[in-house]
């Protein structure tokens, strides 16, 4: 009965969320904060997209942000130079980039911890250099126009469509971490998170799950990255390119929880509606990263593990506590049963 009851929870719940997320652009009073929560299901699916790798395997990748700009940019340049249709644009720059990631993967991956780190800031750091330095095809500091794919729709249309392909690529990221969760290539990462040298002397093949994991998260990267790009329709190599962004993808998921299939989603939405508010707050200043590395410290101190299973945590304390009551009130009964117990004897 408890499981069937935290099924049908379960059940409601994913209910409740699609409704949320599917009746916002009727809620949004203007297009300004239907622009916003774009923004927002964009960062959830990138902090997805991540969570299948430092999730699954526990590596801490800060250039999962450049990957989206770099699945931005292919989509722009063959929109632009080889004048393909958007979309078909989109899936191909997605193709190119999850083939870019295995020799990427092949190289990265061989290191751990700090090194692994360290070795996504430098990839971070080499597109930023090729991409601003490559004016001729990349347009360098002056960025790069994106014809839209619409453009009959309005701004108001323009970003309603685009809202809801971002859900469903939202759903369609969900869908493939809940997959790979409850499959034996899931069990197997999980065993390299928990420790790699032990599942691999046990026979898991860790550096091919590593891999293979890691090339359908830039999959998925690429694809948010390519999709942001038709919908915003302008591209500077400084902000696709930023570090920042890698940090805030960390952020999220960390804050949601990275052993949950909503935590990423959850952190997305705390961090992206706080980043959107003080930006209109405070413009471009410091002031938001100020606020933002409070809230990571925050985190770490009191919730190391994330918000869902902090909650987790408090609603198995609190049903934990509401049977030991029950236990106390019943005393009668254990004291009849103990009774019985030495009547046996």
């Amino acid at each position: 009965m408890p499981s069937v009851s935290k099924r049908v929870l379960t059940g409601v719940g994913l209910v409740v969320l699609a409704a949320a997320v599917l009746s916002f652009p009727s809620l949004a009073p203007n297009p300004y904060i239907l622009s916003a929560g774009i923004v927002v299901l964009n960062y959830a699916v990138l902090s997805t997209s991540w969570n299948f790798v430092g999730g699954f395997t526990g590596y801490i990748s800060l250039g999962h942000g450049a990957l989206a700009g770099l699945g931005g940019y292919g989509t722009a340049l063959l929109v632009t130079r080889a004048g393909l249709p958007s979309f078909v644009a989109l899936a191909v720059s997605t193709l190119l980039v999850a083939a870019l990631a295995v020799p990427i993967g092949l190289a990265a991956l061989r290191v751990r911890g700090a090194s692994f780190v360290i070795v996504s800031i430098a990839l971070v750091l080499i597109l930023l250099l090729v991409f601003q330095s490559w004016a001729s095809v990349t347009g360098g500091s002056r960025g790069l126009v994106v014809p839209r794919p619409f453009p009959g729709l309005l701004r108001p249309e323009h970003h309603r469509v685009f809202y809801y392909l971002f859900a469903a690529l939202l759903a369609l990221a969900l869908l493939a971490w809940w997959l790979i969760d409850r499959s034996r290539f899931g069990l197997g990462l999980k065993a390299i998170r928990e420790d790699e040298d032990k599942a691999e002397a046990l026979g898991t093949p860790t550096f091919a799950y590593k891999l293979i994991v890691f090339v359908i998260s830039v999959g998925f990267t690429a694809l948010a990255g390519g999709l942001y790009a038709l919908w915003f329709g302008d591209l500077d190599p400084i902000f696709q390119f930023s570090i920042l962004t890698g940090s805030y993808l960390v952020l999220m998921a960390l804050l949601g929880g990275v052993r949950n299939l909503f935590g990423p989603f959850t952190g997305a939405v705390i961090v992206g509606v706080a980043l959107e508010y003080f930006k209109g707050r405070f413009g471009n200043t410091p002031l938001h990263l100020v606020a933002t590395g409070l809230l990571l410290g925050l985190v770490v101190m009191f919730m190391p593990d994330g918000v869902l299973p902090a909650l987790g945590g408090l609603l198995r304390r609190f049903r934990g506590s509401r049977q030991s009551s029950i236990r106390e009130v019943s005393a009668a009964e254990l004291r009849d049963e103990r009774e019985r117990a030495e009547a046996k004897r």
